[in-house]
């Protein structure tokens, strides 16, 4: 999509950049990184991003949120950088690559000359930081395969990749790009212009042919004398309204959702899709690529926290196994007591070196025979003694696994709540929220002094009869939402047997109709680990019989007098 003409318009936009300092360095996910620039016409930011899917760089006026802690690359350049001037934006023809020339200052007070290298290529983008000699810094992406074409390691020279041999439009003469389209050569004529024009993406090479024949794509075999001079005119048509700022930055969209852009106009799908124009290829950019984004850095933030409560339940689980197994073992213990008393009822006809005790069991009715094995180390008293004490340490241990149990039971089922609400986020604001309660709960540590994430407001909603309803993102929010924000005769809900958010209607006194009761049921449902059921039940009562018992973890209660419904 975005192809070397249109990196050009963005090399020039950056150029008013040039001699303004670096202020600040982020990367706010593993594919970006965004330069803040102080010039003299005040601070600008540059996003450039290594997708393979959204590979570019541009002014942005986004607003990214941040992680807490810069990874290592961002930690290099900020180093290496800040404070540095922007001296000049460099592009070869029309490859697909920038390169930002930066002075700077070394850690020994010396100007050196370093290289921002944003390579563009798909799946192969790249941002490589190198230095005056023209060896690798580090790299966003290391390529360390040797039987790669290239290296991009620290310590290795920088080599662009091999650059095929194509005509620059922009440049080349009337009379070659004449010869250029009457010696392509394929079934399609939109191909055969990529593959030998350098710096255009096939929207472009299609929008040339369909104004020239009327068609977007033929056969190479199918251009015609007239046609190929209809081609020619086009492909200067473009390139006059480029060289003369007559741009139109336009964004080709189906149904709300962007097909596809180019920085001239394109009509070949008039009627078919929507179309949106810019002033500036920055502009384009951003709002092109700003919900992809955002939604790929919310997708990259949520698997991390998914990943690391998946990992705490599962230890969990192990843990609940392996003490319910040690439960069982602890049955025995009864046994050990019978087996005391019974060689306490038989001390008059045992003796030191006897192995086992053959007695009736006088606790049971029915006088069964039991067989008893001894230490024949032992006396009588002492066999008894080690019967009794195996049974103290049983039901010591039992006590303490059932207690044991019954708090990861606790834990599980709160992790449960965490998973619950990880697959509910829609913001990285409620990411580093959770992220701050698992921090809170112990779970993870904080690095360095973080300020606190600021506060959430609730989901809210209005109910059909016009009453206000709450729904909490998260534990923190949930308790907060039940204990602080609800009057006791406001009505509290939450699905039965399942995870889910603290629901609330702010009844203001009034009398909460089962129209609005209901309503509020189905958010609920909506909102828990059962939204994917055909019939949820869900409790509800006034808040005054909700409950929070002392030392429970964040979001858990009691209630009592409630009734269920099933939405």
């Amino acid at each position: 999509m975005l192809d070397g003409t249109f990196l050009l318009a963005v090399k020039q936009e950056l150029e008013e950049l040039v001699d303004g300092r670096i202020d600040k360095i982020h990367q706010p996910s593993r594919d970006e990184a965004v330069i803040s620039f102080r010039t003299k016409n005040g601070g600008k930011k540059v996003l450039i991003s290594s997708s393979g899917t959204s590979g570019r760089i541009h002014i942005t006026n986004e607003k990214i949120e941040n992680p807490a802690v810069p990874p290592m690359f961002c930690m290099l350049l900020r180093k290496k950088l800040t404070g540095g001037r922007l001296a000049a934006v460099r592009q070869e023809g029309l490859e697909r690559i920038l390169y930002l020339d930066i002075d700077t200052t070394n850690e020994l007070g010396d100007r050196e000359m370093l290289t921002l290298i944003v390579e563009i290529m798909g799946k192969y983008s790249n941002l490589i930081l190198t230095a005056p000699d023209g060896k690798i810094i580090d790299a966003l992406r290391r390529l360390d395969d040797i039987t790669a074409e290239r290296l991009i390691l620290p310590g290795v020279t920088y080599a662009p990749p091999e650059r095929r041999k194509r005509l620059n439009f922009l440049t080349t003469l009337e009379d070659d790009l004449y010869e250029a389209v009457s010696s392509l050569k394929g079934t399609s004529a939109a191909k055969a212009f990529i593959g030998a024009f350098e710096g255009i993406s096939p929207v472009l090479a299609r929008e040339w042919i369909y104004r020239a024949a009327g068609t977007n794509d033929i056969p190479c075999e199918e251009l015609t004398e007239g046609i190929r001079d209809k081609l020619v005119y086009e492909i200067v048509g473009t390139r006059n309204r480029f060289f003369a700022g007559d741009r139109k930055y336009c964004i080709l969209r189906e149904n709300g959702v962007n097909k596809d852009l180019c920085f001239d106009d394109i009509t070949q799908y008039d009627g078919i899709y929507e179309k949106e124009y810019f002033e500036s290829a920055g502009a384009l950019l951003d709002s092109f690529y700003s919900e992809r984004d955002r939604v790929t850095r919310l997708k990259q933030r949520y698997q991390e926290i998914y990943r690391l409560t998946g990992s705490l339940y599962d230890k969990v689980l192990r843990r609940l196994d392996n003490r319910r197994t040690e439960l069982a073992g602890t049955e025995k213990k009864e046994l050990y007591r019978l087996y005391g008393d019974l060689i306490s009822a038989n001390l008059y006809k045992m003796q030191k070196g006897d192995k086992e005790l053959v007695c009736e069991n006088i606790y049971d009715e029915a006088l069964p025979q039991v067989k008893i094995k001894l230490d024949e180390r032992l006396t009588p008293s002492q066999n008894m003694q080690r019967m009794y004490k195996e049974y103290r340490k049983a039901d010591i241990a039992a006590n303490r696994l059932e207690e044991l149990i019954k708090s990861d039971e606790t834990e599980k089922l709160y992790l449960e709540s965490v998973r619950d609400i990880a697959e509910r986020i829609q913001t990285e604001a409620e990411i580093e929220a959770l992220r701050a309660e698992l921090a809170e709960q112990g779970y993870i540590r904080t690095q360095g002094r973080k300020e606190r994430p600021k506060p959430l407001k609730p989901l809210e909603y209005t109910s059909p009869d016009g009453f206000r309803i709450l729904v909490g993102r998260n534990n923190k929010q949930n308790d907060e939402l039940t204990h602080k924000i609800a009057k006791k005769t406001d009505i509290w809900l939450h699905v039965k047997d399942f995870t889910g958010a603290h629901v609330i209607i702010l009844a203001d006194g009034a009398e909460v109709p089962e129209k609005t009761i209901r309503y509020a049921a189905k958010l609920a449902a909506e909102h828990s680990s059962a939204k994917a059921s055909s019939q949820v039940p869900v409790d509800y009562v006034q808040a005054r019989f909700v409950k929070k018992p002392a030392g429970a973890r964040p979001g858990m209660v009691i209630f009592t007098n409630n009734r269920t419904l099933y939405v």
